[in-house]
């Protein structure tokens, strides 16, 4: 007897898994690559981009595009780069673990920040939100050894980046077709960060690295599973699944990226030698409240293709209105 075929709104939970469990990999890849944070990410726009520019659709899109929308979503990709530049420099100054931790709190940081973008009132929940996640950031902050608090500091602030750019992105959401967005954004993403590069070793040595020097055989192919297999692969699977499924439940499928990232270090590099239980239990308090949060609200009708274009330009994704 042959099996049932699987309906579309399993085989896309099972979709958006996949991707979540790839877009997990991007915090071990970010630690194995010997790169420093600067060169890293500059190779990673370049190659997703580079894949982008021979897609006929990317460009038809820019095309389309009024020249003022063009310059926003610039905008916006420069909050990006840096965003991938403080989150993976917050691994190098840490591990993968504490970093995935951080992004976290992208989470917690749009609920405060929307609001104040879009010039709403902010509402209870999101102030509990807030405060709920305080101990957990506490414990995490306890747990890991002296070292690698500055990790912490860096991967709180790409975090906020995260919540400021995707806040963005939400009001011009339906003014771009999502590859072009995302070609336009990290284009201009990796301009910024050959713009920052002779300023890098004044500002922040520790994520400098020279970006005409390329890459050994080994940094390379991690770099090529960073870009395709790790961002477009997962980015245009998502925009499969993303028509079968409410952007509520694919929110919290996608919440759960810190968690494949927190597992596959434990597995792969062995970090929960390097921290504390202390860490792991602020950790379990902040994705609680992360995973909490959807559900004290309504769920709302299918925006999920509104959004799609949110997941090729963060580690965080917030699909979710």
């Amino acid at each position: 007897m042959s099996r049932p075929a699987l309906t579309p709104t399993t085989k896309a939970l099972l979709q958006i898994h996949f991707c979540v469990a790839l877009w997990g990999f991007t915090a071990i890849l970010g630690k194995l690559i010997s790169l420093p944070a600067l060169p890293l990410v500059w190779w990673r726009m370049l190659i997703v981009v580079a894949a982008l520019a021979v897609l006929p659709q990317v460009w038809r899109g820019l095309r389309a595009m009024p020249p003022r929308l063009v310059l926003a979503y610039a905008g916006i990709g420069v909050l990006v780069a840096l965003h991938w530049l403080t989150f993976y420099g917050s691994i190098k100054l840490s591990n993968a673990s504490v970093g995935a931790t951080c992004i976290a709190l992208a989470t917690v940081f749009t609920a405060l920040v929307e609001p104040w973008l879009t010039r709403t009132r902010l509402s209870k929940r999101e102030v509990a939100l807030g405060l709920a996640v305080l101990p957990g950031v506490a414990l995490v902050v306890g747990g890991v050894p002296a070292g690698m608090r500055l990790g912490i500091a860096v991967g709180a602030v790409s975090a906020l980046l995260c919540a400021i750019f995707g806040s963005l992105n939400k009001r011009l959401v339906e003014h771009g077709d999502p590859l072009t967005v995302t070609g336009i954004e990290l284009g201009a993403g990796t301009l910024a960060m050959t713009a920052l590069a002779p300023l890098m070793p004044l500002l922040f040595p520790s994520f400098a690295g020279d970006l005409l020097v390329l890459p050994g055989a080994r940094d390379a192919w991690l770099l090529l599973a960073l870009a395709l297999a790790c961002t477009l692969l997962p980015f245009a699977l998502s925009l499969v699944a993303l028509r079968h499924m409410s952007a509520f439940t694919a929110q919290l499928a996608v919440n759960l990226e810190p968690v494949y990232a927190i597992v596959l270090a434990i597995v792969l590099l062995n970090e929960q030698r390097e921290l504390t239980p202390q860490f792991y239990a602020g950790v379990a308090i902040i994705l609680v409240a992360v995973l909490v949060h959807p559900l004290l609200g309504q769920p709302r009708r299918d925006q999920s293709a509104g959004h799609a274009e949110l997941l090729g330009t963060s580690e965080s994704k917030q699909i979710a209105d």
